[in-house]
């Protein structure tokens, strides 16, 4: 038998981190190690005890990258976004290998505590102007990370892949019938000609992907997903009600006020030129933010199911995670997919297109 299979999970992932630093890092073999709180999909965490760093265990890659281009994504991104001085900073990379078959970063530890909705929501807006507000590279030199000449129709195209799930997950007609016009409302917008201006933005800043500092600083500790696209998309995803309820720890319904402080905070940090440039995208983009939250809820509600794989880049399966991890999102899954919940949210974010 495996000395695998007769661990726990977190007994597992400390040894298969201990036998990768014996190799690659041995001047931190013999530290303690402390795995966090199972809470991610894509990830493990593990606290190298003494060190102030973190490993970051990759479970899969949600962009569906191999191993070694997982990593090197990620790697630019915390460089990238940690010059704002709102992200945790890069340490080391840690290739794959035997212990490690995804291998694993190592990033700077925050100490800090979850947000506080509505209270915190401010900073959290200082936290995303802070990567926002960063110089847009020359196209040549923006890969890794995914760029397009044309963000707005790439996100169409993304959430049209995950909406191919949508008629297998069960949702009521009406729900069906809601999305469906949004998704109409959306490719109407793709086939204007304006566009906002691109920024390096995170595309996962739910309230439950930061910490608070002691000098009440946000700092945004997951960007596996960051690119250069529009700075719309994070102020939506850190307000809708999918988001500011998805994580236990921040769990929030914010007011219309609420939401509203959010993009005025962002405003108020960010050069005043580009600040105007985005008024009038922040409603269209925060439905298409929400089109692409319900419709990766599709998606996972039905790959969740299968079977998990080594050789998939892209791995949704429950096996990959704990099953209280697992029964916690497939909870919140149940609950966005619902007709009360599709009607609320897209009500919502008609309701806010106006003010904002």
């Amino acid at each position: 038998m495996l000395i695998s299979e007769l661990l726990s999970q977190d007994q597992a992932i400390d040894h298969s981190l201990a036998q990768a630093l014996r190799t690659h890092k041995p001047d931190y073999a013999d530290c303690a190690l402390e795995t966090l709180p199972d809470k991610g999909l894509a990830h493990h965490h593990v606290r190298i005890v003494g060190t102030g760093m973190i490993a970051r265990i990759p479970k899969q890659s949600q962009l569906n990258l191999s191993a070694q281009d997982n990593l090197h994504y990620q790697a630019t991104a915390f460089k990238r976004a940690s010059r704002g001085g709102h992200a945790p900073k890069l340490i080391d990379i840690m290739p794959p290998g035997p212990s490690l078959p995804r291998g694993a970063l190592l990033v700077q530890e925050i100490i800090g505590s979850t947000p506080c909705l509505p209270t915190d929501i401010g900073a959290i807006s200082q936290a995303m102007a802070s990567f926002h507000n960063l110089p847009l590279p020359a196209e040549a030199q923006r890969a890794p990370l995914r760029h397009s000449a044309d963000p707005l129709r790439d996100m169409f195209d993304e959430i049209s892949l995950q909406a191919a799930f949508l008629d297998q997950a069960g949702l009521s007609p009406i729900s069906l019938q809601e999305i469906r016009y949004g998704l109409r409302t959306l490719a109407r917008c793709c086939e204007a000609n304006a566009r906002p201006p691109t920024h390096l933005i995170s595309f996962d800043t739910h309230p439950g992907n930061f910490l608070i500092t002691s000098d009440h600083r946000a700092i945004l500790v997951d960007l596996e997903k960051a690119r250069y696209s529009y700075p719309s998309f994070d102020l939506a995803h850190a307000t809708l009600y999918t988001s500011t309820t998805w994580d236990t720890d921040t769990y929030a319904e914010l007011t219309q006020e609420s939401v509203l402080s959010a993009y005025i905070a962002w405003e108020d940090a960010m050069d005043t030129a580009m600040a105007q440039a985005h008024r009038g995208w922040h409603g269209p983009l925060r439905l298409a933010m929400w089109l692409w939250s319900i419709t990766w809820c599709a998606k996972w509600r039905l790959l969740s199911q299968q079977e998990s794989t080594e050789s998939a880049a892209e791995d949704w399966s429950y096996q990959l995670s704990s099953e209280s991890l697992i029964t916690h999102v497939r909870g919140r899954v149940d609950h966005y997919l619902s007709e009360e919940v599709v009607h609320r949210v897209w009500t919502e974010c008609q309701t806010l297109e106006e003010a904002l």
